[in-house]
Parts: structure tokens; sequence; C-alpha cells
């Protein structure tokens, strides 16, 4: 579902897919290449939500945001199954594993890996490469380079799933220029 609010639509490059029964709501705009799957929740009511081309947000995510704390979604970002962002920023090229939970304000640095279940705090910065796990969240090392290639293939093995199971925006009348 597609729910302008407020006056803002969602803006969806014709590139992007989307599950059917994804939502999308106010000021959201998700890039080329991206895919929102199943069940999944982007609402942008109280700020903007923006998801960064080659991103994929994975069944039941849920992303939202307060207002002055919107959540930006970097490049090439794996958001897994079940897991909920709100007002946060994510960098280029990470992993957000299932069930996570990044609070307002957190900031996630590039080609990191946030382990499924884990809390990240308001306002936590995280450093770029880093595994982050618990509740609280807690960085306990820097990613070994072969597990930082991995966050990249993660992004790519759901761009090729995507292009099979999900609808581009274009094809199912929602996208929009970005």
């Amino acid at each position: 579902m597609i729910q302008r609010f407020h006056g803002h639509s969602p803006i969806i490059h014709p590139a992007a897919r989307l599950a059917a029964n994804a939502t999308l709501v106010g000021c959201v705009t998700v890039e080329a290449a991206s895919s929102i799957w199943y069940g999944a929740v982007l609402r942008g009511d109280e700020s903007s939500i923006h998801v960064g081309a080659g991103s994929n947000i994975q069944d039941n995510a849920v992303l939202h945001c307060d207002a002055d704390c919107p959540a930006v979604i970097g490049r090439d970002v794996t958001v897994g199954h079940g897991a909920i962002l709100h007002g946060c920023s994510v960098e280029d090229t990470c992993l957000i594993g299932m069930g996570a939970i990044l609070l307002n304000g957190c900031t996630i640095g590039a080609g990191s890996l946030v382990a499924a279940g884990a809390l990240v705090t308001q306002g936590a910065v995280i450093p770029p490469g880093s595994l982050v796990v618990g509740s609280p969240a807690r960085v306990v090392r820097s990613l070994r380079p072969e597990e930082a290639a991995e966050l990249l293939q993660s992004a790519e093995t759901y761009r090729t799933l995507s292009a099979e199971l999900l609808p581009t925006a274009e094809a199912s009348e929602t996208g929009g220029s970005v």
C-alpha cells in the first residue's frame, strides 16, 4: 500500500521492487535497485525515511521516525526480517540482523554488522566496520575482511532474489522519480 500523508507521497524509483503487501506512508524515498519485502512498513509521518540504492528491507521490518529525527538507510544495506529502525542512520553496506532494534539518533558506521536481536540504544555511534551484538548493543570487534565482503554479497543476493519475486515499482504503478 502506498499512502499520501500531510501532503507527502512516497517517491519510489521505477526500478525499485515492492512486495504487494509492503506499506509506504508519507515522506518516504526509495532509490533504484532497492527492494521492500512482504509486510515491511516504512512510515514517514513524523519526518522522512530514505532508502539508498541497492538496499533491501526484508519481511516485516519497520522503519519509522520522529520529528527532527529521520531514518536514513545508505546504499547496499540489508535490513533483516522483523528489524525495527527508528529515527536512525545506517551508512552504506551494513547488515542489520533479524529482529535488531535501532533507536532514535543512533548511527551505524559503514560496513558494520548489527547482530540479530541486538538493541542499539538512542544516540549510540557505532564506528565503521564493527561487529555489534547484545542488548544493549556493544561493539565486540572489527569485522574481518572476509566478513566485510559478505555484507555486500548479502545486498547483491537480495537484488537477485527480488528480481525473481517482486515486481518493479514501475510495473506495479507506484513508481515516481527519484
